[in-house]
């Protein structure tokens, strides 16, 4: 057994400070981007199997109301916002409701603690996740309004719009899943949150604005995805005014992004706690 002197030791090993090594070992934090397309696929590649046949329910589940309403629902305006209320309602019930669970449920069963490991920014942990889940309601989304528009006799001109309404309302949505989910103290009022916003989503974005009292129109207005109904319903006349249809997309959006912001403060705050 030989006995090294200390003079001939590293100098990586000997007198380097603990906060540099521990800088070394770390290595740098991963840009917001590549860490969000990261989560993004992961979240994705895991949730595809689960999240069709949910996927299927909340589609029949829009037709379903539009075969009721087409009984008391003539044409016109009326019947534009009926099938606009529930294309946007798949995207509510994924990106509200489903994403409330998620995150409720991540909270709870400490899979906040792995993302927190991570050297990713939280911003990338909540696009990510919205964004996967924000992209199982184009396919529904689109089977519904083109049905809509068949059952009610609606143009399908101008139908490409929906290629706007799905990522802002989308977005808009699961940011304010997220932060529902995130922020309940117990992943079954996690749950509840989600069913009651999908539910405000039905009954606000569904039946027709003009028979409902003035309070609940006022309730209406503070629906995320409520101007994302009008964008898509003012596209069903037959001269769209296109500046409104503009206007509706950027409320959505600015909506979209302080919902999202909301839901990564959410994030900060549940995953060090």
């Amino acid at each position: 057994m030989s006995v090294v002197p200390a003079d001939v030791a590293p100098d990586a090993a000997v007198g380097e400070p603990e906060s540099a090594r521990a800088a070394a070992e770390l290595g740098p934090r991963a840009r917001l981007w590549p860490s969000l397309v990261a989560v993004y696929r992961a979240q994705l590649s895991r949730a595809r199997v689960a999240r069709i046949p949910l996927l299927f329910v909340a589609t029949f589940q829009s037709v379903g109301i539009m075969i009721l309403m087409r009984g008391v629902v003539s044409g016109g305006g009326e019947a534009r916002s009926v099938v606009a209320g529930s294309s946007v309602l798949v995207v509510a019930f994924v990106a509200l409701n489903l994403l409330a669970q998620y995150f409720g449920q991540l909270r709870a069963g400490g899979g906040l603690d792995h993302y927190a490991t991570l050297p990713v920014p939280p911003a990338s942990v909540v696009l990510g996740a919205a964004g996967a889940y924000a992209s199982f309601t184009v396919p529904g989304t689109v089977v519904t309004a083109v049905f809509g528009c068949v059952l009610f006799g609606l143009p399908l001109t101008h139908l490409w719009v929906l290629a706007a309404v799905i990522p802002l309302a989308g977005a808009a949505l699961a940011g304010l899943g997220a932060a529902l989910g995130l922020l309940a103290p117990r992943p079954e009022l996690a749950t509840l949150l989600g069913q009651l916003g999908m539910s405000a989503a039905l009954l606000l974005g569904v039946l027709p604005a003009d028979r409902m009292p003035e309070v609940v129109r006022l309730a209406r207005d503070l629906l995320p995805s409520t101007y994302g109904v009008e964008a898509l319903a003012r596209t069903f006349g037959a001269r769209p005014d296109w500046a409104f249809v503009l206007g509706d997309l950027a409320v959505c959006g600015v909506v979209g992004v302080l919902s999202l912001a909301a839901a990564t403060w959410a994030y900060r705050r549940a995953a060090v706690r």
